[in-house]
This record gives structure tokens, sequence and C-alpha cells, in this order.
């Protein structure tokens, strides 16, 4: 079970309660948005309390099979909208504890450079390589949840492998090494030191920043380490950063006035930080203020 039922609910909402961090975990993962991903909860309880239970066999199959549905629903409208989005999108970013990272396959399914890959997919791609690669669900119950067959879904979740295997980070990266990463990258933003940037930047780094049109951000993405250690150089913050975990890995979060103002993810290849992500849109970050749970 995913958290403590309390006996005294009825059996509706004890299953959906039991299963709800579970079923967060497959939206946000489809969606790449916190917020998109409560919002197909709402839409997945509602539905839920709809069905007989007597006709179910397996409540947390039924579960996740609506909350695919929802998400896939909502990702295929997401997608019109990021057409139209000011500058490079990135997804939202979630305040996670710790111990997420003892999970590695958890843990790299939710962090920022997995999720940018998977938007690469298209909607039923993400859909089963999410259930089947990180949730490890059977290929009828992905069936399912995608409404299509058990032969069309085995060569999708071949195709979206592929795909994925083609452009995720080379190799797992251990948690301390990503800390390292990010304390040089920190002291050598706090103290404009530009060669001790170039050392920790890989020569081909890709820099992305979303402001969503609501914060200054830069509108393109910045490609070369000069380029890069040259912008960050003259952007020694006034607020420190702070190290905190972000979607299951190291991060650092700047505050300004008591609030968080951007949160600062990477990619790292080989020891050296080859993607930087810094989220600035301010409807991406309310939920940087409490621990998010997700699970397996």
């Amino acid at each position: 079970m995913d958290r403590a039922v309390d006996h005294a609910m009825d059996p509706a909402t004890a299953a959906f309660v039991a299963h709800r961090n579970l079923l967060f975990t497959v939206a946000y993962e489809m969606l790449g948005s916190a917020a998109d991903a409560e919002d197909v909860l709402q839409e997945t309880w509602l539905l839920w309390a709809g069905v007989d239970l007597h006709a179910v066999r397996d409540q947390r199959a039924y579960l996740v099979r609506i909350t695919t549905r929802q998400a896939l629903k909502r990702l295929r409208t997401l997608g019109r909208r990021r057409e139209s989005y000011v500058g490079p999108w990135l997804p939202e970013p979630l305040l996670t504890a710790p111990d997420v990272a003892e999970d590695v396959e958890l843990a790299e399914s939710v962090s920022m450079a997995m999720l940018l890959v998977l938007e690469t997919l298209s909607p039923t791609e993400r859909a089963v390589f999410v259930l089947r690669e990180v949730f490890d669900l059977d290929y009828d119950e992905i069936a399912d949840a995608v409404g299509k067959s058990q032969a069309a879904v085995r060569q999708i979740a071949h195709r979206a492998r592929s795909h994925v295997a083609a452009r995720r980070p080379r190799d797992t990266v251990p948690p301390d090494q990503t800390r390292h990463a990010l304390q040089a990258f920190k002291q050598a933003v706090e103290t404009g030191d530009l060669q001790r940037l170039l050392d920790i930047l890989a020569p081909d780094i890709v820099f992305l920043a979303d402001g969503g049109g609501l914060k200054q951000a830069a509108p393109t993405p910045i490609v070369g380490a000069d380029q890069v250690a040259h912008l960050l150089s003259r952007l020694a913050p006034a607020a420190s950063l702070q190290p905190a975990h972000v979607n299951g890995h190291p991060a650092l979060i700047i505050r300004a006035d008591g609030h968080v103002d951007t949160v600062i993810t990477v990619r790292i290849d080989d020891g050296l930080i080859t993607g930087l992500y810094a989220v600035r849109n301010p409807e991406k970050l309310s939920h940087m203020e409490r621990e998010i749970t997700v699970t397996r």
C-alpha cells in the first residue's frame, strides 16, 4: 500500500487513498506537471467514485487504467498548449525526500533529464514506456489502459525503449557525484570564477531556462561551455544557492524575498554537466514548498 488507510473510510475512498501516491507518480511522469497530475487525480476520483467495486478484480490496476486514460487526454491537450509556450519548456520540479534516490529506477524516471527525454515521445509511446519500464505493468494491463492490442503495445514499447535509450543519460550517476558537481557549480557561480565553471561543464552542454514569459530567462537554448560559463559568471545571485532534493536528485534552489525564485537541476555524463536546467516560471514552483511523495 502507498500510505496508511483509515479503516473508517468507505471502500472506494480507502482504495483511492491507498494508491494515491502511485497514481500521482504515474500522472506526473506522463505529464511532467504536478498541477496537471493533481487535476488528473481529481478526474480519476470522480470516475472511481461511480464504479461498482464488486465488479473490480484488481483495484490498483483499475485505478491506474483510469489515471492513464485521463492523463493521455490531458497530454494531447498540453501538446497543443506547449506549441505556443514562451521560451524553452521544462517540467515542473518537485521537492522530494532524499530517500527517493534509494530507488535508482524511480529516481531516474522522475529526473528532469528523463522527463525531457519522455517529452520527445508521442503520448501513447510515453504512456506505454512509463507503465512498462517504470511501473512494470503487464502488457495486457497496458493494452487496457491505452486502448490498443497487446501486439501493438509490444511494438510501441520496443519503439519507445529504443528512442529513450538513444537519448537518456549514458550512466546512472550516484547522488554523491551529482552533489559534488553541484557544489563545484555553486562555488563557481557565487564567486564568478569562469575557469572553475569551464572545468565542470561539458564542451557541448545545453542550458535551458524556463521563465514562461513571466520571469526573465534565456529565450532559446544556450549551447557550449564557453557561452554557458560566460552567462553564468555574470549571474552571481544576491541570494545564495541552497542545496535541495528535486525530482529524486540533488539540486539547487535560489530564493528571493523568502520565496523560491529558481530551481536548478543538472544532467551529468562522464563526470561533467551536460545539461543545466533552470525553472523560473512562478506557476511551476508552487510544489517546491513541501515534499511530494513519489512511489512505484
